[in-house]
């Protein structure tokens, strides 16, 4: 039988819809169940194949400017240059950003201006991830409920074999 044929069958015996009516996440399932091949893919690997170079530096910047080691480093560095600025340069009258620290306000900026963008898109692509790992997963829960259905239409035409036969013994 052919492979389009057995899927149309398929869509029409399991779904009641003609194979042509599926959305993409169906043909995928009774392209699978027609040609006896897993369904399953992980979303991860998916989405990491189809990443760009920028997809996954935002990943990694939201990584690093999420965490607790960024947060300790960047307050020590804050700290670090105030003390640096008030009371060890201004001795020698070297401070090159004395109190009220507006360089250190214009890099604190800067660096606000250039994250939150950067944090936004690895927050989208995250949510891109997970919209696709729901559809990953709908597409096993519709594999798993066709399986089932398909395993009773053979266990009820098992069932009528036999009773056909112990009508027949009768």
């Amino acid at each position: 039988m052919n492979a389009d044929v057995h899927a149309s069958d398929l869509a029409l015996r399991l779904l009641g819809r003609p194979y042509d009516d599926l959305d993409a996440e169906e043909c995928r399932v009774i392209g699978a169940i027609a040609a006896h091949q897993p369904t399953s893919r992980d979303a991860a690997d998916i989405d990491d194949a189809a990443a760009s170079f920028g997809a996954r530096l935002s990943d990694r910047v939201a990584a690093v400017g999420g965490s607790w080691g960024f947060i300790i480093l960047f307050t020590l560095v804050l700290l670090g240059w105030m003390l640096l600025n008030s009371e060890v340069l201004a001795r020698w009258g070297m401070a090159f950003d004395p109190y009220p620290f507006i360089f250190l306000n214009l890099m604190l900026s800067t660096l606000a201006a250039v994250q939150a963008p950067i944090i936004m898109m690895s927050q989208n692509r995250a949510a891109a991830k997970d919209r696709m790992a729901a559809s990953l997963d709908y597409e096993i829960n519709l594999r798993a409920e066709l399986e089932i259905m398909r395993l009773h239409h053979k266990i009820d035409a098992i069932g009528a074999d036999i009773g056909a036969m112990k009508d027949k013994n009768s």
